[in-house]
């Protein structure tokens, strides 16, 4: 049985959380993503997320062909985000589970499993501290 949490991240929502042009280069901005989420296996999320953790980040769309990196698994959605991130949070009922994504329905979804739902801030903290 796995022990380490496991945060699922929904690139998507996560990506588009900022105004930073990733329109243009849909791919190159979920690459980016991937590569802040590196420090999240070893040191987790503190206070919330003691480390070590699980990361998986959920692609879809223009930046569904975006590779995983070691510290971070890519899931390419075959369809639907969302509906891959619901599979995965069912798929592990046993361990501790956290969903970063602002979309409502989502939340709603995963958090009848469950799992525990942060924003996009949570992992990408404005000036001046946390949000959810």
């Amino acid at each position: 049985m796995e022990s380490r949490p496991l945060l699922i991240v929904d690139g998507a929502n996560v990506v588009g959380s900022r105004p930073d042009g990733w329109w243009r280069d849909r791919a190159g901005a979920a690459a980016r993503l991937r590569d802040a989420l590196l420090p999240v296996a070893e040191r987790g999320v503190p206070p919330e997320l003691d480390p070590p953790v699980e990361v998986v980040l959920v692609l879809e769309g223009a930046a569904r062909g975006v590779p995983g990196v070691p510290g971070v698994r890519v899931v390419a959605a075959p369809g639907s985000g969302d509906d891959t991130m619901v599979e995965l949070v069912a798929a592990a009922p046993e361990r501790r589970r956290l969903v970063v994504t602002a979309d409502r329905e989502l939340r709603a979804r995963v958090g009848a499993l469950g799992a525990e739902v942060y924003g996009p801030r949570w992992l990408r903290p404005e000036p001046g501290g946390r949000g959810s």
